[in-house]
């Protein structure tokens, strides 16, 4: 396999430039800033559904119109954090690949990028506890989905395709359900350590994601 190269990570979405800011505009960005923070603390403390709107401007030190001026609901702000959060990781592995000489290398820190990310538990918690609101909402549940989606189209992550489109052994299915197939695996195995770390400990998840990473993606 030959080397694959990381495209440029300038166009990723959540970038703010900071230079032309006036005072307003800086003092904008910064109550966003405060409120996609809180919310990753309340949503984490208080689950997504039983979050207040009114408790998260309060962690933020701002108003419930504070709030509204940046976001429509909690799941807008959700989506900001999924659209934040994913454009740092996006940021963190593009910037390991550009270190990578061949295509081997880029695997191997692409399986490392993804085991790390089990040690976020918070997000990974979070993230699975929305998809459960949404499946109790069953009228958003699609709009959710969709909107899911197009966060992910936006990223561009064309060098993970292209890897995991080189690195699929014969006969395995394409590059995006090796992906959905690897999201469930992490969310599982973090669920189950967060449930009952004595049945299964925190190496023992790494262990398991690195074993089936290589099952599905070439390690050799």
């Amino acid at each position: 396999m030959g080397p694959v190269q990381p495209e440029p990570a300038t166009s990723s979405p959540g970038r703010h430039r900071t230079r032309s800011l006036n005072k307003h505009q800086r003092r904008t960005a910064s109550t966003r800033r405060a409120l996609l923070a809180a919310g990753r603390r309340i949503f984490s403390r208080d689950g997504f559904e039983r979050c207040r709107i009114e408790d998260i401007a309060s962690a933020a030190g701002h108003t419930r119109g504070a709030f509204y001026a940046h976001f429509q609901s909690k799941e807008d702000l959700f989506f900001a954090l999924l659209e934040t959060e994913s454009s740092k990781r996006f940021t963190e592995i593009a910037t390991a690949l550009e270190h990578c000489s061949d295509g081997q290398q880029s695997l191997n820190a692409l399986r490392e990028y993804y085991v790390r990310r089990a040690s976020d538990r918070p997000w990974m918690m979070l993230t699975l506890e929305f998809k459960l609101f949404a499946l109790r909402h069953p009228e958003l549940r699609a709009k959710l989905a969709g909107r899911h989606r197009r966060i992910r189209a936006s990223l561009k992550l064309d060098v993970i395709d292209r890897l995991l489109r080189a690195g699929i052994k014969p006969g395995r299915e394409s590059e995006e359900r090796t992906k959905v197939a690897l999201e469930a695996l992490l969310n599982g195995l973090v669920l189950e350590y967060a449930y009952d770390p004595e049945r299964i400990s925190r190496d023992e998840v790494s262990a398991l994601l690195e074993q089936y990473f290589d099952l599905m993606v070439r390690s050799e």
